[in-house]
């Protein structure tokens, strides 16, 4: 797998030296955004034990709720692939689109007009300050790829990261094996 440099679109994905940090072990990042002042992403393998209904009861709606990352876990951020039914999307690559107007989004989702397989839901994000991402990068905290899914949507979370380790191989392949507390081994 090659080693590319961080890019709005692209994944992140955590090297297994980040054992210790709870927010983003094991963790598959989309980059929704990476300029020089600073970059904005989602955890995309952390589902949460909440659906949107629980989480906004006027909205009727049992969509899974993701981690997003540690910043702002009290507001719900979500990226979708309908940009002609939602209004201010701002697209990120290939098709995938973050934000967009949530009153809209809600009146849909009550009558049944976007499926889960066009959306995905989160609470917070991952943010990095200016360079901060970069710097990280340059440390071998994250490798960056592309993103080769063709509905980034329909991912299975449970195995994401294991299978991204196994296809780099070599010493990774031991790490994607590992429990994922190694204390516990």
């Amino acid at each position: 797998m090659d080693c590319l440099k961080p890019l709005k679109g692209r994944l992140l994905i955590a090297e297994p030296s980040v054992l210790g940090d709870l927010s983003f072990n094991r963790s598959i990042i989309l980059l929704t955004e990476h300029s020089t002042d600073s970059s904005i992403g989602f955890i995309m393998n952390k589902p949460l034990g909440y659906s949107l209904k629980d989480l906004l009861p006027e909205v009727n709606c049992d969509f899974r709720v993701y981690q997003g990352g540690p910043v702002e876990q009290d507001n719900l951020y979500f990226i979708h692939k309908i940009p002609n039914l939602l209004h201010n999307s701002i697209e990120v690559s290939k098709g995938i689109y973050w934000g967009g107007d949530f009153s809209q989004l809600s009146n849909l989702l009550n009558k049944g007009l976007v499926k889960k397989e066009d959306i995905r839901f989160f609470l917070g994000y991952s943010g990095w300050g200016q360079g901060q991402l970069d710097e990280e990068w340059e440390t071998e905290s994250w490798f960056v790829t592309e993103n080769k899914h063709s509905n980034i949507f329909n991912i299975q979370p449970k195995n994401l990261w294991k299978n991204y380790l196994m296809e780099m191989g070599g010493r990774y392949q031991i790490w994607a094996n590992a429990p994922s507390n190694p204390s516990l081994n």
